[in-house]
């Protein structure tokens, strides 16, 4: 196991426990981030007697668990002091010492089989949580610094958890639930403190979690509906005797065929209609119409009246007395004009139909 920093992985942890099903909410102390903390020891996990075997001798032949915590068991603890030297000696060459690292995780794998059954009651396999956690412990040797005094359990405890912690999120759904550090920690506390505070008689709204767990009100919302839903798969039939799955009863984002076609008959139907209201008008009417109502780049009333010497409300209620006799003219020739779909194109301003409409609907 020379490779064991490059990605490998100690005694795979392999086969079915029979550890009980519920949510992950019920996980035992689950922190709310993961952040290093002193004081875990390598102790072997509570609740199963791990089957020490000689070595040489045969592993036990049924249980998956045990077969693994056997072949855990065939390495030795290591002393302070041996711990010590063994992570000066690789943090000295990683390279050309990788048989020390290999020592430092194996003789701390019965600290991973402890930590991950803490999660056991998270709906997945022991030994998979196990395997993660044997990832984070690896990290956990690449990383430890022997000269600030702290054992490499305390510090490996907590890139552990926090291996653990992401496979369970990961995978506890197939639509991933924590991807920011405020949805990881609702994710573990929000059911918690709802029923802390149901426990006391308190409604636990979404303004009040928010405020006990330093979140935003929007961030609790979101996580809630999340918890609160189940995942449906667009490709199941929507019947057991049915071929058509969900994903063929989704309307359209965007309108269909014909409505599409609709709706540019009608608005070639309306600039035709502008043209010949323009036909009517003479003068600075033409030109307030033309410079002002339906061009690209329009002017301000200010240069309107400049041209024609007039002053700046003037070109106003010009404008607004022309607009009226627009919409007057529009609403007599297509009544039906107010069910055209003006959405606005790709463009950076919004096309003359569009424009004029808005103007007319004000």
């Amino acid at each position: 196991m020379a490779d064991i920093l490059a990605g490998s992985k100690p005694p795979r942890a392999t086969g079915d426990t029979g550890s009980p099903a519920s949510p992950v909410g019920d996980a035992e102390e689950a922190p709310d981030e993961v952040e290093p903390e002193a004081g875990e020891e390598s102790e072997p996990t509570p609740g199963r007697q791990a089957a020490i075997v000689p070595a040489g001798g045969p592993l036990a032949p049924h249980d998956a668990l045990q077969r693994y915590m056997a072949e855990v068991a065939r390495h030795p603890l290591l002393s302070r002091e041996e711990e010590d030297a063994l992570a000066r000696r690789y943090r000295a060459d990683p390279e050309h010492n990788v048989d020390a690292a290999y020592a430092l995780v194996t003789a701390n794998l019965r600290l991973v089989v402890k930590i991950a059954y803490q999660y056991r009651r998270a709906a997945f396999n022991l030994l998979d949580l196990v395997q993660e956690g044997n990832i984070g412990l690896m990290q956990a040797v690449k990383k430890f610094d022997p000269g600030r005094g702290i054992k490499l359990s305390s510090y490996a405890a907590w890139w552990i958890r926090a291996y653990i912690l992401r496979f369970i999120m990961d995978n506890f759904r197939l639509v991933k639930l924590g991807t920011t550090a405020a949805q990881r920690k609702l994710f573990f506390n929000l059911k918690k403190e709802q029923e802390r505070l149901a426990a006391q008689g308190i409604a636990a709204g979404p303004k009040l979690l928010a405020e006990r767990l330093d979140v935003s009100e929007e961030d609790v919302v979101e996580m809630q509906g999340r918890l609160g839903q189940e995942e449906l798969s667009l490709d199941v039939p929507v019947g057991e005797e049915q071929k058509d799955t969900h994903l063929d009863r989704l309307t359209a984002a965007e309108a269909g065929a014909e409505e599409r076609l609709g709706d540019a008959e009608l608005r070639e139907r309306f600039h035709e209609k502008l043209r010949v209201f323009a036909e009517g008008l003479q003068g600075r009417e033409r030109y307030i119409y033309e410079k002002r109502l339906i061009a690209e780049e329009p002017l301000t009333l200010q240069e309107i009246g400049d041209k024609y010497h007039l002053t700046r409300e003037r070109a106003r209620q010009l404008e607004a007395e022309l607009t009226r006799r627009l919409r007057d003219f529009i609403a007599a020739e297509m009544p039906d004009f107010a069910e055209v779909s003006l959405s606005r194109p790709p463009r950076t301003r919004k096309p003359i139909a569009a424009r004029t409409k808005a103007k007319l609907d004000k």
